[in-house]
């Protein structure tokens, strides 16, 4: 018979042999991130200089500084291997020359639809809308708000269309919302109905610190982690959201008052924790805002160069592309359809 002494060792010693291996198993690689460019092409307030106001009543009128600006800025991306994702205020097919604009659709970048007016379409009574209806309510006299939205967002599609022959890529909103369109399902269905499967509304909410201060390290690392709520989701109706991601031109610079040196470090620290997670990142800007604020494209080349910089963890693409990223909200892969419009 074995003393206890004896099973206890001989046990010990069987387990050697039967105990499963524990080597450690190499992690799942990330995968790819998705970087997105966009450029809201519109007038922005208080550009080129402070105090300019009649922008919010004319949007769409670009200046030449502007859509140089916006050229550029595809060339520049394309020449990296990537796209800019542009976002069209229907009125600016209003003006003389629009060849610019078939040349970007040409070369390749999507073009989106961001409303005729720049209109706010979670506006509830027509002044809510936009300015523009405020100083001439005439324009839209017996019009609902819903009505007014409505229109606005099919005579952009009908413009881009018949004046550039541009089939409309996506739709964002003007203005971007914490919760998104989470609250309005009407909006939802009415850009679902308006043949839209993706929309990019949403702005995760983050720290800024005081205007014209050095943002300290918690802002930093608040705009860092609002990233991980701006990636792209369905709606329970079907619509797919590609989130804004935070921090936007506008709002750093016109705002907050930020320096370029301020505004680079955040998106830098933004695109490596999406390339480095495998998530997305969708870079917000207005070229009526960049070039004054960034006139040498620091920005977009930063962008570029961390892109170039993971290889084959990263590549710059359109939104459509990072739509078809969206899971549903038990995170079942939710691709949209064929259509990006």
């Amino acid at each position: 018979m074995l003393t206890r002494r004896q099973f206890i060792a001989g046990s010990a010693a069987a387990a050697l042999f039967t105990r499963p291996s524990r080597a450690r198993q190499p992690a799942p690689a990330p995968k790819q991130a998705l970087i997105a460019i966009t450029l809201d092409l519109e007038m922005s307030r208080h550009y080129p200089r402070r105090g300019m106001l009649e922008w919010d009543y004319e949007k769409g009128n670009l200046d030449e500084a502007t859509k140089q600006y916006a050229v550029e800025a595809g060339r520049l991306v394309r020449e990296r291997g990537g796209v800019v994702h542009y976002f069209c205020v229907g009125r600016v097919l209003e003006q003389p020359d629009v060849d610019w604009l078939k040349d970007l659709a040409r070369d390749g970048h999507p073009i989106g639809n961001h409303t005729y007016d720049h209109v706010n379409v979670k506006a509830t009574t027509p002044a809510e809308t936009q300015f523009r209806f405020q100083r001439a309510p005439w324009l839209v006299a017996g019009k609902t708000a819903e009505q007014i939205i409505r229109e606005n967002v099919a005579l952009t599609t009908t413009a881009l269309k018949q004046r550039a022959g541009i089939e409309p890529n996506g739709f964002r909103t003007p203005g971007g919302f914490s919760n998104g369109l989470a609250d309005r399902p009407d909006v939802q269905e009415m850009l679902a109905d308006a043949g839209f499967t993706w929309v990019s509304s949403k702005y995760p909410p983050h720290q800024t610190g005081a205007p014209r201060e050095s943002p300290a390290e918690d802002v930093y690392a608040s705009i860092v982690a609002a990233q991980e709520h701006a990636q792209p989701f369905a709606y329970p109706g079907g619509l797919i959201e590609v989130p804004m991601s935070p921090i936007s031109d506008v709002g750093a610079f016109r705002t907050l008052f930020w320096k370029l040196d301020w505004f680079l470090e955040a998106t830098r620290r933004s695109v490596e924790w999406a390339i480095r997670t495998g998530r997305t990142f969708d870079f917000l800007a207005h070229p009526s805002c960049l070039v004054v604020e960034d006139p040498k494209f620091d920005t977009i080349r930063l962008i570029c160069d961390l892109v170039k910089a993971a290889g084959d963890r990263a590549a710059i693409v359109g939104l459509d592309t990072i739509a078809g990223q969206a899971t549903t909200q038990d995170g079942v892969p939710l691709r949209p359809a064929s259509r990006n419009m």
